[in-house]
């Protein structure tokens, strides 16, 4: 799991359509139409994300995610496993902020919680959905929430539908090796 934000840009000018042999052109004047968040859940080994675009990023809308993996998308698991960041919204406290005490408790305890280490958020195989997801649908203006809700949902559809999956080529060698402060090292 883990998030972005998206700036809405309106046109203020009308774009010059594409002709024969030149590319539609934009002016580079706009206009600010609001920052969204953009939360990024996925579960590598079965090519299967889910985005969620929300207003804010906060520890209420983190535990409201968390809340709707539980309840939507895993109903049925017994627990569900969380790499995430360290990031001061993804906390269990969070959960109780938000909920009451029953319901935070009913909730983590179907949570099981890994934090990728500092400056190694590149672990974070959802990092590398929210890279693909911005070089395919965001790299370019959106002018409002609404459209962007709906170009990330298609985006979403077309991806779980072709069950993209992340072919991850990091072993436990070269984990050894890049990782080799966090391994204990044994004399003999």
């Amino acid at each position: 799991m883990d998030e972005t934000s998206k700036q809405q840009i309106k046109e203020t000018r009308l774009p010059i359509p594409m002709k024969e042999g030149q590319e539609e052109r934009y002016d580079y004047e706009y206009e600010r139409n609001g920052v969204s968040n953009i939360f990024m859940c996925f579960e590598p080994l079965a090519g299967k994300r889910y985005v969620k675009v929300t207003d804010q990023r906060k520890k209420i809308d983190w535990a409201e995610l968390m809340k709707e993996l539980v309840d939507v998308h895993y109903p049925d698991a017994d627990k569900i496993v969380l790499v995430m960041d360290n990031l001061n919204t993804h906390t269990r406290g969070a959960l109780y902020e938000a909920f009451k005490p029953e319901e935070a408790l009913r909730i983590l305890n179907r949570l099981e919680f890994h934090f990728t280490p500092k400056h190694g958020s590149w672990l974070n195989m959802a990092e590398t959905e929210l890279s693909i997801l911005s070089r395919q649908c965001l790299n370019r203006r959106i002018s409002d929430q609404e459209r962007l809700k709906a170009e990330t949902k298609a985006w979403e559809k077309d991806r779980n539908e072709k069950c993209l999956k992340v072919d991850w080529q990091f072993r436990t060698e070269d984990a050894r090796i890049k990782l080799k402060r966090l391994y204990p090292s044994m004399q003999r």
